[in-house]
């Protein structure tokens, strides 16, 4: 139809402007400091998260961010050593888990299990997606060293458990991927704190403290004005010790159901009196 009156489409939307490089690597480093800063908060007082991974990591609108679940989470106590119990195996998600975790390489583990998994999280920021999707421990362990290359012998030998050891020795030979390879579109200082936090031997990855202390992070963080806590007391965690009867479980559990509800709990504790 020819008409003159005829209605006119509205013209298309202009597109979005395109993102802002160095605003999005200056948030990017933002988050990324942010993370580190909580988890030395939490190294501080001599506890160990044992489950970072993108879930456990809550960001407002401002992206100011808040590390949660802290179900894993046990304190180090350096005076007696830790337990069996305390040192299961059983901790973080299996893609964001230390390769000494995948493998039981040690009877004694270190902070170092979590910057390892802030590691991971920093590459899932960089790329978009996880880097160590692993379907299994075995799986897990051959698509790390796919990327980090075969431990050396002196890092096969520092192992404690013999089948652990035997696994890695008998692992065929792997090159090192260069990081930019395999993160082609991220700046070099980024890849350069990745790649220590992200080292197959726990005894070579930094230290949150030491992390932030970075060049990644000039200007954004102050080791030294980073907020630090109490350190852990053993008093505190005394209950984990106790054992306690069916019975007491079941009153521990009531109350603390109570504390959901007030009013139950105001007439319970008038029937006590």
């Amino acid at each position: 139809c020819n008409s003159p009156h005829r209605r006119r489409r509205p013209p298309p939307p202009p597109p979005p402007p395109p993102r802002h490089p160095t605003l999005e690597r200056t948030r990017k480093q933002n988050v990324e400091k942010q993370l580190l800063r909580g988890l030395k908060y939490v190294h501080t007082a001599n506890v160990y998260h044992r489950d970072l991974k993108p879930k456990n990591i809550l960001a407002n609108a401002d992206c100011k961010l808040k590390i949660c679940d802290f179900g894993l989470a046990r304190p180090a106590f350096h005076d007696s050593g830790p337990t069996t119990v305390f040192w299961t195996d059983y901790v973080a998600t299996r893609w964001y888990r230390a390769p000494e975790l995948c493998g039981s390489f040690f009877t004694k583990y270190t902070p170092a299990i979590d910057i390892w998994s802030i590691g991971c999280i920093f590459a899932e920021i960089i790329s978009g997606r996880p880097l160590f999707p692993g379907k299994n421990v075995v799986h897990q362990l051959e698509i790390i060293t796919d990327l980090l290359g075969t431990p050396t012998p002196e890092q096969v030998a520092k192992v404690r458990n013999e089948k652990a050891r035997r696994f890695l020795s008998n692992m065929r030979v792997k090159p090192k991927i260069a990081f930019a390879q395999r993160f082609p579109n991220a700046a070099p200082a980024s890849l350069a704190i990745l790649e220590k936090l992200l080292m197959f031997d726990p005894d070579d990855r930094p230290t949150a403290e030491q992390a932030l202390a970075d060049p990644y992070f000039a200007g954004l963080a102050d080791p030294a004005r980073e907020p630090v806590a109490e350190i852990i007391s053993r008093s505190d965690y005394a209950f984990e010790s106790k054992k306690l009867s069916p019975e007491e479980v079941r009153s521990l559990l009531y109350r603390e159901i109570l504390e959901y509800h007030p009013q139950a709990k105001r007439e319970f504790e008038g029937g006590e009196t």
